[in-house]
């Protein structure tokens, strides 16, 4: 990206303006993007540890899976998952709050014996599916945000802040030539007139 300036005192206060600007700013992105990169990672753990947490529970009812063709699947049922948002690391990030479950009842006297630890593990495992799902989410925001950060970083770091820094030293070497010049060309007007003075008295 090009800075544009002019070789002017006006230029030169707009190009310490905004490099002041960008060098008070810096710090701050960074934290921020060290903040997103911590919250990144948590919830990538978060999120293996749930998917984790959903195979485990699988597994361990597999040696019942013959039971489940037994199960009416239509009993269940995810009627609503609520959620709020909270900002993390400054980005608006979905929560976990709570599942609501449509039952349809059943008859305790007809059903297997088993159905109501079937219809808690499915529960159980809902709960895990959507909290996974929810932290996927709150994930591709964090990530989202993470990286226009560093791009933020990387641009005032790489990019602006150098640029600013050598158009502010173009100007200054341009007005201290100029000023250079100006002195010298007074000085020769001024020996110019001395010798045109010293002539007419001497005539």
């Amino acid at each position: 990206m090009a800075i544009r300036f002019q070789y002017n005192k006006t230029s030169l206060q707009a190009m310490e303006k905004q490099l002041k600007m960008r060098v008070r700013a810096l710090p701050t992105i960074k934290n921020k993007e060290s903040a997103l990169r911590l919250e990144v990672k948590r919830t990538k753990d978060e999120q293996k540890a749930l998917e984790d947490a959903f195979h485990s529970k699988m597994k361990s009812y597999e040696h019942l899976s013959k039971l489940w063709n037994e199960f009416e699947p239509t009993l269940i049922a995810i009627k609503e998952v609520e959620f709020n948002t909270q900002k993390v690391a400054g980005v608006m990030a979905p929560v976990f709050g709570s599942l609501i479950f449509d039952e349809k009842p059943y008859s305790l006297f007809n059903a297997p014996i088993w159905f109501p630890d079937g219809i808690e593990l499915l529960k159980q495992l809902a709960e895990i599916g959507v909290k996974a799902e929810i932290e996927t989410m709150k994930l591709e925001r964090l990530e989202r945000a993470r990286r226009k950060t560093t791009q933020k970083v990387n641009l005032f770091e790489k990019v602006q802040i150098p640029g600013y820094g050598d158009a502010i030293l173009k100007i200054k070497r341009y007005l201290e030539d100029e000023q250079s010049l100006s002195k010298s060309s007074q000085k020769i007007m001024r020996a110019n007139l001395e010798k045109e003075q010293r002539k007419e008295v001497e005539a």
